[in-house]
């Protein structure tokens, strides 16, 4: 940790100071041009933390779906995606990267209702992707700005202009025309993505209302922490009898001990980064990038999962999920625009 101090300081010992005004010079100019090249160009850093976050979904997806093809367990794999996480998060604190930030009782309170629906969302996202088609649980997850456009109308007050509704019209028809020709269809999996909807809908009115001092890695590590908490009881109350019963044995009688426990850690690790690598894109990026960004990363996620599973898909079912998708582009360009205005109306 030392040696990288150095370099931005004169170093303590007693050398000539030409000497050392030399050598940072010297090193100052070689920063420069490396954070000048970058700095010339953002959109290649951009561009690739939204590569990474893509690459890393898709896989986290694939690997996922895998999974609950021969261990349709969605409680206890979503606290395997938590439990990984956290174990990361603290062994990151522990190496001092980041440095854990304090938390008092006051930041709790805010963060326990969105680590709460963070958890509700997770858990009801697993039971979907385990029950129909990963293509068919993000189809219908493409519906959360509809959810959130009715929650911040209803629960904020906040006024919606008619053109944001009208524009979420192509989501909700799109959705229901994939809905009705899905092979995969089956109302667990439609009604948990609707409740992951709803549950992460207020955790980020929630997470409005918590925003704190704190960097997003820290944040979204105590949010992991009590998710994994929340998870723990229903897992061990839903699934525990069945998986001490048949649920453990019957997967390694399937893919064998080895291949099941590095399937569960490597879906951990990806869920974990994929959620880190949003969030640093997050930081980076206006808006309206991330929310097409966000668009953009369910055509990814559907087209790959379609291909890596060969799930047949309806010429009905493909129109109305490509209707869906261009509805909420349509939408998140309009709402970016909004917001671009109210930042240009609010004196600086």
């Amino acid at each position: 940790m030392h040696l990288h101090h150095h370099h931005h300081k004169t170093p303590d010992s007693p050398t000539s100071p030409r000497r050392s005004i030399l050598t940072s010079g010297r090193f100052l100019r070689v920063r420069e041009a490396k954070v000048g090249f970058l700095n010339k160009y953002p959109f290649l850093v951009t561009g690739f933390f939204f590569f990474m976050w893509y690459f890393l979904n898709v896989i986290f997806n694939i690997l996922n779906k895998k999974i609950y093809n021969y261990f349709p367990y969605p409680y206890f794999v979503s606290v395997i995606h938590l439990f990984v996480g956290v174990v990361y998060c603290l062994i990151s604190w522990s190496v001092g990267l980041p440095k854990r930030a304090p938390i008092d009782a006051n930041q709790l309170k805010l963060l326990i209702p969105v680590a709460a629906c963070h958890a509700l969302g997770h858990v009801t996202s697993n039971v979907s992707f385990a029950a129909v088609a990963v293509s068919f649980t993000h189809t219908i997850k493409a519906l959360e700005p509809f959810f959130n456009a009715a929650a911040s109308q209803f629960i904020l007050g906040q006024s919606i202009p008619i053109g944001l509704w009208l524009s979420l019209a192509p989501v909700v028809i799109g959705v229901s025309l994939a809905s009705l020709t899905e092979l995969s269809f089956n109302w667990l999996g439609f009604i948990s993505a609707m409740i992951s909807n709803i549950s992460f809908t207020y955790r980020s009115i929630y997470s409005k209302k918590a925003m704190t001092d704190m960097d997003s890695t820290n944040v979204y590590a105590y949010i992991s922490i009590i998710a994994l908490i929340v998870c723990l009881p229903p897992a061990i109350i839903v699934e525990g009898p069945q998986l001490l019963k048949h649920g453990f044995s019957d997967a390694i009688a399937k893919v064998g001990l080895t291949k099941f426990l590095t399937d569960l850690f490597w879906v951990g690790m990806f869920y974990h980064l994929y959620n880190q690598l949003a969030t640093n894109t997050l930081e980076r990026v206006a808006p309206l990038t991330h929310a097409v960004g966000n668009v953009l990363k369910r055509v990814f996620v559907i087209g790959f999962s379609i291909l890596a599973f060969g799930n047949k898909i309806s010429t009905q079912t493909g129109i109305g999920t490509s209707i869906a998708i261009a509805g909420v582009a349509l939408y998140s360009l309009i709402k970016a625009r909004m917001e671009e205005e109210k930042r240009k109306a609010k004196p600086a």
